[in-house]
């Protein structure tokens, strides 16, 4: 068991986290970030490194993975502690005036998380930069399916130049599926768009350039079809068979299959906590993101409040709120003279 102390501790190592590292920073508080992923990320690392960002300010477009090397590279100068390839497990209040643990929905001067990998950490606030949770693929219910994935069925994109000469069936009508089929077109030999209705959940503007390339023949849509079953041997495909609701099937000569159904979410522990949930998100007060439990704050998607936006914009601006907030716990007494960035510069960790 490795036993750790430091100001704050941050659940989520997606791009909102590691923006509060920075802003934890800035006002000279010390942050150990925690993921269960074992790389720090969230989604824009995982899921698709390589997709094009368009509303970072400042950046007219910037690739997932290099937004987040670039958060990365901000945030360290404040020497980050990262515990990759762990979940939160525990959380309790711990007094200073002895060992007793408390749950915490009461009121406690510091915080004690153990995680599954056996590490303890002490703070004095905890930043839940979550998401939605833990997530993963919402899987297509075809036979056999698991024979080829990881091989010819892939539920995430990391390198565009893979896919460059291949036969490609994309399936799915949301944000994912329209924008790596517009990303792709240049490099398929064949691209195929599956979807069960006309109407795609996307941005106009996507669905605009999906439709321009379809007119132009590069990408070829499969409408109203859904996915019917997988044809090939030893987790290779051949074809992809499609088919209408009435039963009318269609055969896609096919490499690659890419499924993109959306994520399935789990807030796992965090649902334990006691803290007002709704719907699987984080009831806050949007001044200061703290939750129902003082000392314990939610920014990015997880958080709730009226008017939210779901942007990672809105994130780094919640990021802000919630370590300028918890400057008071980590800080007690002190007086906070804020400062902007152009006059202080960006102090040196915390020792």
């Amino acid at each position: 068991m490795q036993e750790l102390q430091t100001d704050i501790v941050i659940i989520g190592a997606g791009p909102v986290g590691l923006f509060a590292v920075f802003e934890a920073g800035m006002l000279k508080m010390r942050a150990h970030v925690i993921d269960a992923l074992d790389i720090a990320g969230g989604q824009c690392a995982a899921l698709y490194p390589e997709k094009p960002i368009y509303d970072i300010p400042g950046y007219p477009s910037i690739l997932a993975g290099e937004l987040v090397e670039k958060l990365k590279a901000q945030a360290e100068p404040f020497e980050p502690v990262y515990h990759l390839g762990q979940r939160v497990e525990s959380v309790t209040g711990h007094w200073n005036s002895g060992n007793q643990n408390i749950p915490i929905t009461n009121k406690s001067s510091n915080y004690q998380i153990t995680t599954s990998a056996g590490t303890v950490i002490t703070c004095k606030a905890i930043i839940i930069a979550a998401g939605c949770g833990a997530f993963g693929p919402n899987r297509p219910p075809l036979e056999g399916l698991e024979q080829y994935e990881g091989k010819s069925v892939f539920y995430l994109v990391k390198k565009r130049e893979d896919f460059r000469g291949k036969r490609i069936v994309i399936a799915g009508g949301g944000d994912s599926a329209v924008d790596w089929a517009i990303s792709l077109a240049d490099l398929a030999e064949k691209l195929y768009v599956i979807h069960r209705r006309p109407k795609f959940r996307c941005a106009p503007e996507s669905a605009a350039r999906l439709q321009a390339l379809a007119d132009a023949g590069k990408i070829e849509l499969v409408i109203p079809y859904q996915l019917a079953r997988l044809e090939g041997s030893n987790g290779r495909l051949s074809s992809v068979v499609v088919s209408t609701l009435e039963g009318e099937e269609k055969t896609l000569e096919a490499d690659v299959l890419l499924p993109f159904f959306g994520l399935a979410m789990e807030l796992g522990p965090i649902a334990e906590w006691g803290l007002n949930l709704t719907q699987n998100h984080i009831a806050v007060t949007p001044a200061t993101m703290q939750t129902s439990t003082p000392g314990i704050f939610a920014i990015g998607d997880i958080a709730s409040y009226e008017g939210k936006l779901k942007l990672i914009l809105s994130g780094f601006a919640e990021a802000a709120a919630a370590a300028h907030a918890a400057y008071a716990i980590v800080h007690p007494g002190e007086a906070l003279h804020f400062e902007y960035s152009t006059t202080s510069g960006v102090p040196k960790a915390a020792a």
